[in-house]
């Protein structure tokens, strides 16, 4: 027949190229009821009824899985050695140190605007410098310590107002002035002034030796304050524009020097999870004295299994413990965490086993794999998971390193343990600054809810707002506003309303170079007093060391804050003294700021040019 084909592989022929529609038969089972809960009650009856019951569940059938016997783990391990701020000189990291003390020091605001702060460190300093001099037998010149440097309280004037308004500011002063030595003053000199500055500069010494008694008590006291707070020169890791920390450590990984960066620190606890990997930094430097060789390490293990409350039983037919209810835990569609932990308390009983490894703080561990050995005899290598492409979506771990970047690298499977601190001691916020945003009248203010006082201790903002207007209008010798003239109007006009002076003002202007980006710059109220004899108002600085970036310690320059930092639900910012004990038993006594979420918009009442109604009296 002409025409005929033959087919010598129906395989191939048959076999679909595209995507086809198979019908199906099967075989399902209809309920004759709509309600489930007989079924699932696993009611006991005959053991062959039991026995079908549990070949129903699938409980016969085998998974060919043995039951690891045994382990060994091969990894390498590499301790931290240098640390770097943003900006700053690479150093070496002294891992007896907890790194949230490294990172978050900041220096002691000694003074602010033209008067001093913190009376209660200059006071302990100068107690400690009195108890030195008594010790070493140089008692006789504590007058003359106390001369020089000495406590007086300041002139009522608009300069003062920091203190004059206070009463217990004044009270402070009061009591320190004439009776203790200002030893922050002595400090600052020994340690700020050029020229190799000593103790005894400015003191009559009765000989040779005093004079160098007492410049080598100087030195002891500059080591004794250090021993005591950790509180370096000049800002290093803060990001005031950022209100974060930011800087990076590095280890000497296979030859070459792995950086980790943490660009965004601010809340407080320290972990791994701050940190990224950054392969474009080449490196800090080298510090020969500082890179040990990485330590290879294998160990032996029998793995655990592991064991939690609520977990599921592997029987059928074993009542679990209902102390701990895992359905009763009811999260929303979007809350990953909280439907991860019911699947794994859930689901997964006897399918995790545990692999005990101890290792030292401020380490960078790797594990190169790991041999398992089953109780069928057989041997499995099993390497880190996660590996592979750093971007693809597929990969899955946990407390390993990001890859900073978009780049298709590979994947970092290394586990970093930093030498962070043990649960800290956290002093009353020196400084609390909530950040929020005012749509109405399209700014950010920074209300400072807690300022520094001079005593050392916070001091509440809104009520220090109240007594220094107050002060200033008691001053000026102002009263408060006549009531107005019953005038025929209905409506009047008010330029505009006022602000409280603890809520400080960041108006929204353009990036130099740049039409469309937005940052916050740092403004000022002007304080308004009927009867000010000053041709102009003056205006308003704020009272927190947070804010006042440009303001002290040279000329005036402008302060920014980055737009994205103050979300809609705003942002909390807050500065204490924290102190905690290192893994030697040394204490750590530092400054430091933690930043967290806020509370929503708020709303200031600041408008211009309003037609009010005028109320009228009859």
């Amino acid at each position: 027949m002409k025409g005929q084909y033959v087919v010598t592989d129906v395989e191939a022929v048959v076999k679909p190229t595209r995507p086809t529609i198979v019908m199906w038969n099967r075989l399902e089972g209809r309920p004759r009821t709509a309600n489930f809960d007989r079924a699932l009650k696993a009611e006991v009856r005959d053991a062959l009824w039991m026995l079908t019951r549990q070949w129903q569940t699938g409980e016969y059938q085998g998974e060919d899985a043995g039951w690891p016997v045994f382990a060994k783990i091969h990894m390498h391990t590499t301790p931290l050695t240098k640390y770097r701020p943003e900006g700053g000189a690479p150093e070496a990291l002294p891992l007896a140190t907890p790194l949230e003390a490294k990172v978050e020091q900041l220096p002691i605001q000694w003074s602010a605007s033209g008067q001093k702060m913190h009376l209660d460190v200059r006071a302990q300093i100068g107690r400690q410098w009195r108890r030195m001099l008594s010790s070493a037998g140089l008692g006789a010149y504590e007058v003359q310590f106390r001369e020089k440097y000495r406590f007086e309280v300041p002139t009522a004037d608009a300069a003062s107002a920091p203190v004059s308004a206070h009463r217990g500011a004044v009270q402070q002063y009061t009591a320190l002035a004439g009776r203790c030595i200002d030893g922050g003053e002595l400090y600052l000199y020994l340690v700020g002034q050029s020229g190799a500055p000593r103790a005894s500069d400015g003191i009559t010494t009765g000989s040779a030796v005093d004079k160098t008694a007492l410049d080598e008590l100087g030195d002891e006291l500059v080591e004794w304050f250090a021993s005591i707070y950790r509180a370096p020169a000049a800002q290093s890791a803060w990001k005031p524009s950022s209100l974060e920390y930011a800087f990076a450590c590095s280890v000497q990984k296979k030859g070459a020097e792995k950086v980790l960066s943490a660009d965004e620190y601010a809340h407080g606890h320290l972990d791994w999870y701050a940190f990224d990997h950054d392969p474009g930094e080449p490196g800090f430097g080298s510090l020969p004295e500082l890179l040990p060789p990485e330590n290879p390490v294998t160990r032996s293990f029998i793995p655990t299994p592991v064991a939690f409350e609520g977990m599921p039983d592997t029987r059928w037919w074993a009542l679990e413990d209902r102390k701990t209810d895992f359905g009763d835990v009811k999260p929303s569609t979007t809350d990953l965490a909280q439907l991860l932990l019911i699947e794994f308390g859930l689901v997964y009983a006897n399918d995790w086993f545990l692999v005990p490894f101890r290792l030292p703080a401020g380490t960078l561990a790797e594990v190169e794999g790991m041999a398992v050995t089953n109780s069928f005899g057989e041997r499995f290598w099993i390497k880190a998971a996660g590996q592979g492409n750093d971007q693809s979506w597929h990969r899955w771990n946990m407390y390993t390193l990001s890859v900073k970047g978009d780049d298709p690298v590979q994947a970092d499977t290394s586990l970093l343990l930093p030498p962070c601190t043990s649960p800290s001691q956290e002093g009353r916020p020196l400084e609390d600054v909530h950040l929020v945003r005012d749509e109405m009248a399209n700014m950010v203010w920074a209300i400072e809810a807690v300022i520094p006082g001079v005593t050392g201790q916070g001091q509440s903002g809104s009520e220090a707002a109240e007594e220094t207007a107050k002060y200033h209008r008691g001053r000026i010798g102002a009263s408060e506003p006549a009531a107005a003239e019953d005038y025929a109007a209905a409506i009047s006009y008010r330029a505009m309303t006022s602000v409280p002076e603890h809520w400080i003002p960041f108006v929204p202007v353009h990036v130099p170079g740049s039409n469309r980006e937005v940052q916050l710059q740092r403004s000022r109220m002007p304080r308004t007093i009927a009867g000010d004899p000053a041709p102009e108002p003056a205006l308003i600085e704020p009272r927190t060391g947070l804010l006042r970036p440009g303001l002290d310690g040279g000329p005036v320059a402008k302060f920014f804050v980055h737009e994205e930092e103050v979300p809609r639900a705003g942002i909390r910012v807050t500065k204490s003294f924290q102190r905690t004990r290192a893994t030697n038993g040394e204490a750590h006594v530092w400054l430091g700021v933690r930043k967290q979420v806020g509370r929503g918009e708020r709303s200031s009442g600041l408008s211009f040019d309003d037609i009010v109604d005028v109320e009228k009296t009859e």
